[in-house]
């Protein structure tokens, strides 16, 4: 097989900050996806819906001329959520889903939730009405190591969320465990997970041998082969429970390049040709559009896109090392591989 086409993807995790920063990575998501679930940790976060219809308002302006590109916006949840404001939002289809960050976990987090009780009413109302609740899986319990704080998360908070608020539509993002991708599969029809373009690519050995890869560094981190083979199994399954989010975090080298750098990995010129690359080396590209295209619309219950897109196989197809933003440059994920799908224009 040499040229693969399908219905255009979704990307149902991503960054695209603020400011100069948005302006300068929108374009690399429009020109391939349709849709995107825009992550909410802005400093300030994204809290109300009046947070929401505002930079909504400033992604659209900053879309590239023509792009049919529609960002799906959260909440960020907090304690102290306003449920009447948050029902309205999802009311009138501002909102997508809300997002909870444990306080803490990763970047722009120390907003989010430490007592989950305080919580409670706002997750009992949005199993009510549907609204599913994007979860970021870590404990941040110092004395948990950090290559164990998603399997602790399973067991110290979504579980007992889950047995607590039953009907609560749940997606784990970014899994990373042998652990979530098992808790998932048993979990249920109301529960998903999205896995990430860099997670299928890189294990923890990429970060830490030989030296450290500060632009491999992401939250959460990679984990062990073994986890990253069960990550690539679910993906090319097909199973519906699993699409993609790439969690494309754009950070400037200037950031990422420090004693405590940011974390995360900026994918979205690249994604589309790497995870073609992947599936093809699992014997899987008739399942590719499953997982970038047709489980996430189901989860959410939203139509899949009408148009299409082609990838073409040939040479090696090659990406710029980095973009440049008025804030500084940023650098492109690299997956160690010769890439040798395209994205037709």
């Amino acid at each position: 097989m040499d040229r693969l086409t399908l219905r255009r993807p979704d990307d149902w995790h991503l960054h695209l900050r603020d400011g100069a920063m948005m302006r300068a990575v929108l374009p690399h998501s429009a020109a391939h996806f349709g849709r995107a679930i825009i992550m909410p940790n802005l400093v300030p976060p994204v809290v109300t819906a009046r947070d929401a219809a505002e930079y909504r308002d400033r992604i659209l302006a900053a879309k590239p001329r023509g792009s049919a590109f529609q960002p799906l916006m959260t909440l960020y949840l907090t304690e102290e959520t306003e449920l009447r404001d948050l029902r309205a939002a999802a009311e009138i289809g501002l909102i997508t889903a809300v997002k909870l960050y444990p306080a803490g976990a990763t970047t722009n987090s120390a907003s989010g939730v430490r007592d989950f009780t305080k919580v409670r009413r706002v997750l009992e109302n949005m199993a009510q009405i549907g609204l599913p609740l994007c979860v970021h899986g870590e404990v941040t319990d110092p004395e948990i190591d950090i290559f164990d704080r998603e399997a602790a998360f399973i067991d110290r908070v979504l579980d007992p969320i889950r047995r607590d608020v039953p009907g609560l539509r749940v997606v784990m993002e970014h899994v990373t465990t042998s652990d979530a991708v098992d808790y998932v599969r048993g979990g249920g029809d109301d529960i998903a997970a999205t896995i990430t373009t860099h997670h299928l690519v890189i294990n923890r050995n990429h970060i830490l041998a030989g030296g450290i890869k500060p632009h491999y560094y992401c939250l959460p981190v990679a984990k062990r082969e073994t986890h990253r083979r069960a990550l690539v199994a679910a993906a090319t399954s097909g199973e519906a429970s699993f699409f993609l989010g790439t969690d494309s975090a754009p950070h400037t080298d200037a950031a990422k390049l420090q004693p405590c750098g940011c974390a995360g990995c900026f994918t979205a010129p690249n994604t589309l040709s790497v995870l073609a690359q992947v599936f093809e080396a699992e014997g899987a590209l008739d399942r590719l559009e499953a997982f970038t295209s047709l489980n996430g619309p189901a989860f959410y219950r939203l139509p899949v896109n009408t148009d299409t897109i082609t990838l073409e196989r040939g040479a090696p197809v090659e990406y710029p090392a980095a973009i440049d933003t008025d804030d500084g440059p940023v650098t492109v994920f690299d997956p160690g591989m010769p890439l040798h799908w395209r994205v037709l224009d």
